[in-house]
C-alpha cells in the first residue's frame, strides 16, 4: 500500500517536470525567463546577496515562473477548445498574459532595489 503511494507520488513528479519542460521548449517568454533567472542567480552569488535578498529575489523568480507556466496552460487549454478567434477566449489569454506582465515587472523592481545597494 505505501508502495503504490510512492509510485504515485514519483509519478506526479514526473509529469510535473515534463510541464517545465514543455513550458521551457515551447514558451519563447520561457526561454527569456530562464536566461533571466540564470543571470540575476550568477549576479546574486557573485555581489553575496544576504539572506533576506536571496528570499525577497526567489520569492520573485517563482512567482514569474507559476505565472508563465499558468498562463501557458491556459493558452494550452484555451486552443485545445478552438483555435477560431473567440473574443472571450481572447480577453482570458489577455488577462494571463497581463498576469505575467504584471509580476515580472515587479520583480525588476525588487530586483533592482536590491541590487543597487551592491553595485553602487
Amino acid at each position: 500500500m505505501i508502495t503504490s503511494y510512492l509510485s504515485k507520488r514519483l509519478k506526479s513528479f514526473g509529469y510535473a517536470f515534463q510541464g517545465i519542460r514543455t513550458l521551457v521548449t515551447t514558451q519563447p517568454h520561457a526561454q527569456l525567463h530562464l536566461l533571466a533567472t540564470i543571470v540575476v542567480v550568477t549576479a546574486g552569488i557573485r555581489v553575496g546577496l544576504r539572506r533576506w535578498e536571496w528570499v525577497a529575489i526567489m520569492l520573485c523568480i517563482g512567482m514569474v515562473w507559476m505565472a508563465e507556466a499558468l498562463n501557458t496552460a491556459l493558452e494550452f487549454l484555451a486552443d485545445e477548445v478552438t483555435l477560431e478567434q473567440r473574443e472571450r477566449i481572447g480577453k482570458a489569454k489577455d488577462v494571463a498574459a497581463a498576469g505575467v506582465l504584471i509580476v515580472a515587472t515587479l520583480s525588476v523592481v525588487v530586483a533592482l532595489l536590491v541590487f543597487r545597494n551592491h553595485l553602487g
